[in-house]
């Protein structure tokens, strides 16, 4: 058999060639960074774990009721488990169960006032998912509002605002929200008596108002410094040469940019959120009885830990495990976002 020529060589090589680039670059193009991101975090066994505990946590919170009342009725009580119903035929004379964990109190019952554990514990997930996940995007709208504006603009604008972001940056902010929360409850109540329920909600909102108003500045600084790199591009001096609009100019060209610090930024806000509900609970600033809260139950619990920790693990375990799942979820998404890492 005569060996192929050098001429023949090079030009199968070259057809081969031919054929095999347009299928990688047709497997480059047209992706996105958040269609990039998303194909990297759909890989990322650790990324859907978090996810899936995180879900498990707000269908808890979702269906509390249908939850507890799946328990069966109380043989004593006769009734079904309920977050709020006082039991005290269940409590003995120091104050301790009678009952322990059963088919009608799946975690037992609250020493002193006899409530159902299980049934305070998933509506006690309420509070933390809604003031982490309201108070991050509130915060989130703000800094990204401000960051965007300063960093555009410049000049006056930015060293206002440069100077708002360093002011409350230096603040300490937990002793400040300790001596807010009641200052402001005062404030809202006026001068008639507020009733136990009352005074939960309006903390419930000052809570969350607190928590955004002292939680922007982190995002706004990052935006600020974005944007000012980005001002300077091509696309955008292109898009101010030809007088588009402001408004278009940060929304359309320099804000898509920005869609994966924003995100990363915002799932590392909630999980830091509820943990400052349940610390300010913890130290009662926070939500007060009857609502249910892991943070509060955590405090009532604390000197009973080694009698009854049916009383304090639950909501331990809850509050950590929920932590930490959105804390490496918002690190999962954070590399997803990052070009360099390897993950």
């Amino acid at each position: 058999m005569p060996e192929p020529s050098a001429g023949t060589l090079i030009e199968e090589s070259e057809e081969q060639g031919s054929t095999k680039a347009p299928e990688h670059q047709e497997a480059r193009t047209g992706r996105s960074p958040g269609q990039v991101a998303w194909s990297r975090l759909k890989k990322d066994k650790v990324a859907i774990v978090c996810f899936a505990i995180v879900l498990f946590f707000i269908i808890v919170a979702i269906f509390a009721p249908l939850l507890y009342s799946l328990e069966s009725v109380d043989p004593l009580t006769g009734v079904k488990a309920d977050p709020y119903a006082t039991h005290t035929e269940l409590i003995d004379f120091n104050g301790l169960p009678e009952v322990g964990a059963s088919s009608a109190h799946w975690l037992g019952v609250e020493p002193r006032l006899g409530r159902d554990l299980f049934a305070r514990w998933a509506i006690g997930a309420r509070p933390s998912l809604i003031i982490g996940f309201v108070a991050a995007a509130a915060s989130t709208i703000i800094g990204v509002t401000l960051g965007l504006v300063a960093g555009y603009l410049g000049g006056v604008a930015d060293k206002i605002i440069s100077w708002v972001i360093d002011f409350f940056l230096s603040l300490p902010i937990l002793l400040l929200v300790l001596a807010i929360v009641p200052i402001m409850q005062k404030s809202l109540a006026g001068t008639g008596d507020l009733t136990a329920d009352e005074i939960s909600q309006i903390r419930f909102i000052v809570l969350i108002v607190i928590l955004f108003v002292f939680g922007w500045m982190g995002l706004a600084r990052l935006v600020r410094g974005e944007v000012k790199s980005l001002r300077e591009r091509e696309f955008v001096q292109a898009a101010r040469a030809i007088g588009v609009p402001t408004r278009q100019i940060l929304f359309r060209e320099i804000l898509p940019n920005l869609v994966g610090p924003i995100i990363v930024s915002a799932s590392i806000a909630v999980p830091a959120y509820i943990t400052y509900e349940a610390t300010l609970s913890y130290l009662g600033a926070g939500l007060v009885e009857p609502t249910a809260s892991w943070g509060r139950t955590i405090a009532d619990a604390q000197n009973l830990f080694a009698t009854y920790p049916l009383w304090l693990w639950p909501s331990v375990i809850g509050l950590s495990l929920l932590v930490l799942a959105l804390s490496l979820l918002g690190d999962s998404i954070r590399d997803a976002f990052d070009p360099t890492s390897r993950r």
